[in-house]
């Protein structure tokens, strides 16, 4: 838990959640789901957005294969601060058939940067990788088990050579001097 903080009035706040879900046809859903509102009035263009009303409400399903290969893809936006927003969704199917993993980002920058993309909807599939790693068993490991799980070495905890990768997958623990 953080300290107490020094007087100050709120804001703004975004609320982000993922979620994943397996399906009974053997793919995986991964869900994402973004809300910004304010706390005074907001407005854009001719439209006034009250306290605690919503001015982003954007969604994102993607449907994966254990392989981490987009099937499909939707998108809403149940609320958007410009009547343009909308325009970016047809886009995005072109992630259909790209493979989250390495080079994920770039992969989102490619089809779906700049100008031919929205940058609250590039934010939420950036995170929407690791929540289909959280969900997904097997998915960022070789199932035979003769390869290390794609998260060893990516941080302290998982470091080849520390005591969680010495008790968890002692078979690829690499002890250094």
């Amino acid at each position: 838990m953080l300290s107490s903080p020094d007087p100050r009035s709120p804001l703004h706040t975004r609320e982000i959640t993922f979620q994943g879900y397996a399906r009974e046809d053997g793919l995986w859903d991964i869900e994402a789901h973004l809300r910004d509102f304010k706390t005074t009035p907001f407005t854009t263009g001719d439209k006034t957005w009250e306290p605690g009303e919503a001015f982003h409400d954007m969604w994102i399903r993607l449907t994966v294969n254990l392989e981490l290969v987009i099937q499909g893809i939707e998108v809403a936006m149940d609320s958007h601060p410009h009547p343009e927003c909308p325009e970016v969704v047809p886009p995005m199917d072109a992630l259909i058939g790209a493979q989250i993993g390495k080079g994920w980002r770039k992969t989102i920058n490619e089809h779906l940067g700049g100008i031919k993309g929205c940058t609250h909807l590039r934010e939420l599939l950036t995170s929407m990788a690791t929540a289909a790693f959280q969900s997904i068993p097997g998915a960022l490991c070789d199932l035979d088990a003769t390869q290390p799980p794609l998260y060893l070495g990516t941080c302290k905890s998982w470091d080849f050579d520390g005591p969680v990768v010495l008790r968890q997958y002692p078979k690829f623990y690499q002890w250094k001097a």
